[in-house]
């Protein structure tokens, strides 16, 4: 089990304090040791899925008919699934599959960027282990993994073979050249593109070796995974400008007749040279002696549907359409319209009148219409829907009709909309639902909080404010250096506070407090970031060095975040009118994030205000992902005079707490300062109590532990719903 990271196994030093759970995945690691050495192990510990924590809450699986691959064969090639009309077919023992539930894989952990090979073998095996758990049929890969992920994959699949996880294999641009050269028919961005279609094909079939280089995995691959690849998604989300820019270059190339592939007459440049790419793919594969459906990436911004009332728009610029690349009789597989398709977004979801009175399940559904629109346009073909979901996450990025907003959710919730959205993909004829994603990444990030952030080192902190960062059905649970401890800040017979404990880890400060005899009905917890940035003070304080505040009604369990104006990120986001801001004293914002810009509605040509969110919302409750009752988005909770605190770091303005950088807007630009550690103090009743100043290590390695969020049993039961029978 040496392949397995440290940082898995090693169990925090200290204490974690409140309503903190530690990881027990060091435990599980030394079962599942056990098991791999032929020892004895208790029962609970038959299947790596119980290295991930709380996966053991979730209820075994019901055995159902074999998954086992049956494949076909056709025109001497080798097929384990294919496209017959609009269903999207997969061969297995028990019968023809016609609806695939899967998940999205990226290849990061937390400190790691995409590409750098970080996922170890027993992660993948424990990973793999709980999305079978999950009931998820298929795994969607972006990019050629380490051959760690296909040695893991077949070990599963020989292992478990009437439940084995098929791959739906991605092959993404080495590169975003052609975005800046205008021109996807650039011969170095073709050349490329066509030596890594090359590589995933003999990577996929076990017989391929290169080095590493950054941004992409190297190591000698030698498994055989053909048996479970149910298909090929190919290409990356394409930039419509530059797709616009590339089809005006090149508008005499002439329509591409391959033998696997070809054009139809209406297809444009664009079209043309993902047909060629796909023809390119299926020869290397057809070479192997098999065949599966190739497909383009394509999402809701370059979809082949006109939306005359998206207002913005770069979201309708161009159309990529599925149906104008066909496959020939040489390619028995067939191909499939894939979309990256999400609820929240772009803003014709909430605007276009059809969708809108669309009825689905006795409401009215824009985003079912928006399927449903889908599947007739491709009525030869099948469509799958190979992203979907929403984040569980404090910060929200877009509002969107029921609920499904782009963040703002706990986990119970994200997972519960997952669920429904599932049901709805297969409810509406479509031939797969890929939940975006397997696993949180921290190296993510959104258009509403990256402009306060230093680009350079995201990966190593984790921020509750990028919804981005939240789309995983396995959390990566913050842990802290297990060397920093505990910090005692206040130990007296003060008041309001008698004692005050700190600690940090890579997504809060987190503070303990006991509080004094007759605890107050309100409370200011502030924090001093900058020595230099001083100002008005909040009412009932008289203290001008805090920048940011925890505003708290005890009584009503309320409260409210608030940053002074010198750090307000809204200032590196875009201009909000004042008279659009929240309620704050003077000097002083509302911790805000711009969900929707000011825009106008073509069809009624109404301009709408921007839209902001009150991330600054401050939830009352616990967080323990044992009890039920838990919101993940709460961040603080008081039992009886016990008060614990958790606080986002960019509700501190940090742009990286792992080098103590706050962000500090100059003129509209980021610019970072020093921050030499977080001095707390508390307000109550017009008294002002010092507790001390937290101070930590840089660091550059995160500590995590893995754990399944909750509410994924909702997943797992929409799951086996679409696949009963």
């Amino acid at each position: 089990m040496g392949d397995f990271p440290s940082h898995l196994v090693t169990a925090p030093a200290r204490p974690r304090f409140g309503r903190f759970r530690a990881s027990m995945i060091g435990v599980f690691v030394l079962g599942l040791c056990a098991l791999l050495a032929g020892g004895a192990a208790a029962p609970q510990l038959d299947s790596p899925a119980f290295l991930i924590a709380g996966m053991n809450e979730i209820p075994s699986p019901p055995q159902g008919t074999s998954w086992a691959a049956a494949p076909r064969e056709a025109g001497g090639l080798r097929m384990v699934a294919g496209a017959d009309g609009q269903e999207f077919v997969l061969h297995t023992a028990g019968g023809d599959r016609t609806f695939l539930p899967g998940v999205d894989l990226g290849d990061t952990t937390p400190g790691h960027l995409p590409g750098e090979g970080a996922i170890a073998a027993a992660q993948y095996r424990a990973w793999f282990a709980g999305m079978s758990w999950l009931g998820l049929r298929v795994v969607r890969i972006y990019q050629i993994h380490p051959p760690a992920f296909y040695d893991q994959l077949a070990a599963w699949n020989v292992a478990n073979p009437d439940r084995p996880l098929y791959l739906m294999q991605g092959v993404a641009l080495p590169d975003q050249t052609y975005v800046a050269k205008k021109n996807l028919f650039d011969k170095r961005v073709t050349t490329a593109f066509r030596q890594e279609l090359q590589a995933a094909a003999q990577v996929v079939k076990g017989d391929y070796r290169r080095t590493t280089v950054p941004g992409r995995a190297g190591g000698t691959w030698t498994t055989d995974v053909t048996p479970w690849l149910a298909g090929w998604i190919v290409g990356d989300e394409i930039d419509p400008a530059a797709a616009v820019a590339s089809d005006e270059r090149n508008a005499d190339v002439p329509r591409f007749s391959g033998k696997y592939f070809r054009n139809t007459p209406k297809s444009t440049p664009t079209e043309r040279w993902l047909a060629a790419r796909m023809n390119d793919l299926a020869g290397f594969v057809a070479g192997h002696g098999v065949s599966q459906p190739i497909a383009f990436v394509n999402w809701p911004t370059t979809d082949p549907l006109r939306h005359p009332e998206e207002p913005l728009k770069q979201e309708d610029l161009v159309g990529l359409d599925a149906n104008h690349v066909l496959p020939t009789a040489d390619w028995p597989a067939g191909t499939f319209a894939s979309y990256h398709a999400y609820p929240f977004y772009p803003d014709f979801l909430r605007h276009e009148p059809d969708l809108l009175a669309y009825e689905f399940g006795g409401q009215r559904d824009p985003y079912a219409g928006y399927l449903a629109d889908l599947r007739r346009h491709h009525s030869t073909m099948p469509t799958l829907i190979t992203e979907f979901g929403v984040p569980s996450s404090i910060g929200s990025a877009h509002n969107a009709p029921l609920g499904r907003t782009q963040g703002d959710h706990s986990e119970q919730e994200a997972m519960r909309i997952n669920a429904d959205l599932l049901r709805l993909i297969h409810d509406q004829g479509l031939g797969a639902g890929f939940v975006f994603s397997w696993a949180d990444e921290w190296w993510r990030y959104t258009w509403n909080t990256a402009g306060a952030q230093d680009p350079e080192r995201r990966q190593l902190w984790h921020d509750p404010l990028t919804n981005e960062q939240g789309f995983g059905v396995l959390a990566m649970d913050p842990q802290g250096s297990p060397d920093a401890g505990e910090q005692h800040l206040l130990d007296s017979d003060g008041w309001p506070a008698t004692g005050v404990d700190a600690q940090v880890d890579e997504a809060y400060l987190n503070l303990r407090i006991k509080l004094g005899d007759s605890p107050p009905g309100t409370m200011l917890v502030s924090f001093d970031v900058l020595p230099g940035v001083t100002g008005a003070p909040m009412p009932g304080s008289a203290d001008r060095r805090p920048d940011a505040v925890f505003a708290l009604n005890l009584v009503g369990h309320s409260g409210q975040a608030y940053v002074r104006n010198q750090i307000d990120p809204m200032q590196l986001d875009f201009s909000v009118p004042a008279g659009e801001r929240g309620p704050a004293p003077t000097g002083w914002k509302p911790f805000e994030l711009v969900v929707n810009r000011a825009v106008t509605v073509p069809r009624i040509g109404a301009e709408l205000p921007v839209e902001l969110q009150n991330a600054g919302q401050l939830r009352h409750g616990t967080w323990d992902p044992d009890d039920d009752e838990a919101d993940s988005r709460a961040l603080w909770h008081l039992d009886g005079d016990d008060l614990t605190v958790r606080v986002p770091w960019a509700m501190l303005g940090f742009a990286d707490p792992s080098a103590h950088r706050v962000a500090v807007p100059k003129k509209g630009k980021l610019t970072t300062q020093i921050s030499p550690g977080v001095t707390v103090s508390l307000t109550a009743s017009g008294t002002d109590q010092t507790a001390g100043q937290v101070k930590w290590t840089d660091w550059t390695r995160p500590y995590y532990a893995e754990r399944i969020k909750q509410g994924a049993a909702r997943l797992r039961d929409a799951a086996l719903a679409t696949t009963a029978g």
